[in-house]
């Protein structure tokens, strides 16, 4: 949406620690889908991880308040900014990170939260990791609102509701597809 990006938040948690062989189909992926999400039409950035090479940190790494209690002092979570909502459905329900989530359940636990929140800020104002946890604790709270919402009810950046155009992203899965053709390839080969 002009003057604006989608913001994209997901967290959840693992059936055993990050190194562990449960999650290691999860841990070679893991590069291969941030590869392909830099690849996608659409994607403007995402925030990498402190003491982790790659793109900077947008702040410290904060998780919503399902994390206590699971044993865990760090789970799986992402923040991403998009151009539009289109563009991160192609991403998200084709190529290289669909492969992801069709296997998701045999490395992630069942949650009682939603596992993706969206939002939309103005261009040049990132979000920090504390906006996506508090964002996602808003859309469990409250279901979604312009504040925080998802693919099947999405808002405009006025706070509009939002129809997904399905045409648009099927077009943008499609060029997607031509520039992922070699991750994908290497997914296939992987562990589950």
């Amino acid at each position: 949406m002009r003057g604006h990006h989608l913001a994209a938040y997901n967290f959840g948690l693992h059936v055993d620690d990050y190194e562990s062989p449960r999650v290691e189909g999860f841990r070679l992926r893991e590069p291969l889908n941030f590869e392909a999400a830099s690849r996608a039409e659409g994607y403007v950035g995402r925030s990498g991880y402190d003491d982790v090479p790659g793109p900077e940190s947008w702040g410290e790494k904060v998780y919503p308040r399902f994390i206590a209690g699971s044993g865990f002092d760090d789970a799986p979570s992402s923040l991403s900014l998009w151009a539009d909502l289109e563009s991160l459905m192609a991403f998200t329900y084709n190529g290289v990170h669909a492969d992801a989530l069709k296997y998701a359940r045999n490395w992630n636990q069942k949650q009682a939260w939603p596992s993706l929140v969206l939002w939309w800020v103005p261009d040049g104002f990132p979000p920090v990791w504390a906006d996506g946890a508090e964002r996602l604790e808003h859309l469990h709270d409250n279901g979604p609102t312009p504040r925080a919402f998802t693919f099947k009810v999405a808002f405009c950046p006025d706070g509009n509701p939002l129809a997904i155009d399905r045409e648009h992203v099927k077009a943008r899965a499609g060029r997607n597809a031509a520039g992922q053709e070699d991750l994908l390839a290497a997914v296939k080969t992987l562990k589950v």
